[in-house]
């Protein structure tokens, strides 16, 4: 009796070969899905409390409340797009959780007001602005480490690759080929 030789990508459970490769392709469409559904979501509380905002705009005005709704609609805008750049490129972006977490400190002192605040909270603020600001530095500064591993930008690299040798044309797979 010969054994199939298994290849690195698979394993034996109650003599099955399991193929690791489809059980992550799976995993990744499932988490793409409970993305997808917190994207819609959040649309549909973005635009909850837009309505909120409007409605709000006709009772006796309460400014410091207005922009505590504003700033908290920016903060949901934010995490939106968080949520985007994590649908296409399957990574959190750093530096778009680090604007989101300014914006939340910056509301959380609206809501508050500056003046209720003591001395030590507001230093304690003032730091965390100071470190978050020098993050988001490091990460408009620094380039993509994954980039290499990331597989879009690879297929995007060797798209202009290809189409630096075809002279600015597209690559054969997406050409229409002339007939006679």
């Amino acid at each position: 009796m010969q054994m199939k030789k298994r290849q690195k990508s698979q394993y034996l459970f109650r003599n099955r070969w399991i193929d690791r490769q489809r059980i992550v392709r799976n995993m990744e469409a499932f988490q793409d899905l409970i993305v997808i559904v917190l994207c819609l979501g959040l649309f549909a509380y973005m635009v909850m409390e837009l309505w909120q905002i409007f409605s709000s705009l006709m009772l006796p005005l309460n400014h410091q409340h207005v922009t505590a709704k504003i700033l908290f609609l920016l903060i949901l805008v934010e995490l939106f797009r968080l949520l985007m750049v994590y649908l296409q490129e399957h990574s959190i972006a750093v530096g778009v959780a680090v604007e989101v977490t300014i914006v939340s400190v910056l509301r959380e002192v609206v809501v508050h007001g500056v003046l209720e605040i003591s001395w030590v909270q507001t230093a304690s603020i003032c730091g965390l602005l100071f470190i978050l600001g020098g993050l988001l530095l490091v990460c408009a500064k620094t380039p993509h480490m994954d980039m290499s591993t990331n597989s879009s930008y690879s297929a995007f690299n060797n798209s202009d690759n290809e189409q630096q040798e075809n002279g600015g044309k597209l690559p054969h797979s997406t050409q229409y080929e002339e007939i006679g």
